[in-house]
This record gives structure tokens, C-alpha cells and sequence, in this order.
């Protein structure tokens, strides 16, 4: 007569079991992290409440940051409560196909090098560039129309946030010219 053995199984592996249908955990732990510290710059910002009033430069900060805590907070309650996220079924996106990594990587590129270009080239030659480029790293290959609408979204850009904003943008060597 044999007799099969019973194993009990780790705290190890059944930690992992347990956790193994629940990776909306993490997503709730990465937000209540971000929240946070999202919180805790904004509760530290230098401000003057008699210049600015009562609504001031860390308003918004505390609000997206209760904000990230309320839903990581309620997020967790649902998983831990059996609930889970359902599976992405895109409409116009094959979930069988890997990723484009060439298009991943020309964005990577031309974010970079607007990052790079900016502080020389000033706002409205770099963000051309960078809406060019995105353009073409997207699959747009209309070489005459694609430049001349980057320019003109990314000069559009540098006004509004310039003139009507306040928000001041290097212009580079076209600060004289616009």
C-alpha cells in the first residue's frame, strides 16, 4: 500500500499564487506611490498665499494628487474584492502582433533630439522638428505638406504659449524674426 505525501506549499509560492491574478495591485501600489509624492512636492512648494490668493501654484498639484490616492485606494478595495480588469480587446489594434519596435524607437529619437535642440534652435525650430518627425516615425511620408504644417503648429504653439499664456518658450534664432 503506498501512501502519496502531501506537501504544503511555501509562504513563498503561495504568496505568489495569490498574487499571481492580482497584478492590478502593483498598478494600485504605482499610483498611491506617485500620489504621494505628488502630495508631498506640492504640500513643500514655496508659496506666498498674500500674492497669489487663495488659489495658488499648489492647488492643482494637491488636487491630482488626492486624486491618485482615491483611485489607488479604490482600486485596491476592488481587487482585493475579486474584481478585475478585462482583458484589452482593441478594435482596430491585433493583439497577436508584436510590437513595432522601428516606430517605438524613432520617437524615442526625435523626443531626444528635441530635448537636445531645443535650448540652441529655440522652441519654433525644434518643435517643428519634432512634430515633423513624429510624423514621419508615425507613417506620414508627405515630404512637402508634412514640414509646413510642423512649422505651422509649432510656431502656433510658441505664440499661444508665449503671448497668450505668459509661459515664456526660447525662441533661438528666430526670436528677433517673430
Amino acid at each position: 500500500m503506498t501512501t502519496t505525501a502531501k506537501t504544503r506549499p511555501t509562504t513563498g509560492s503561495t504568496v505568489k499564487t495569490w498574487l499571481r491574478g492580482r497584478s492590478e495591485l502593483g498598478v494600485g501600489a504605482l499610483l498611491f506611490l506617485l500620489g504621494v509624492l505628488v502630495l508631498t512636492d506640492a504640500l513643500t512648494l514655496d508659496a506666498d498665499v498674500a500674492g497669489r490668493g487663495p488659489v495658488g501654484p499648489a492647488t492643482v498639484p494637491v488636487v491630482v494628487g488626492c486624486g491618485l490616492l482615491a483611485v489607488a485606494v479604490l482600486l485596491t478595495v476592488d481587487v482585493l474584492r475579486g474584481g478585475r480588469g478585462e482583458a484589452e480587446h482593441g478594435e482596430d489594434v491585433d493583439l497577436t502582433e508584436p510590437a513595432d519596435w522601428r516606430t517605438v524607437l524613432l520617437l524615442a529619437g526625435v523626443f531626444l533630439a528635441f530635448a537636445v535642440l531645443i535650448g540652441p534652435l529655440g522652441f519654433p525650430l525644434a518643435g517643428a522638428l519634432l512634430f515633423w518627425g513624429a510624423a514621419y516615425a508615425l507613417g506620414s511620408r508627405h515630404l512637402q505638406r508634412d514640414p509646413l504644417i510642423a512649422a505651422v503648429l509649432s510656431l502656433l504653439t510658441y505664440a499661444v504659449f508665449d503671448q497668450l499664456l505668459g509661459v515664456p518658450l526660447p525662441g533661438g534664432p528666430l526670436m528677433g524674426v517673430i
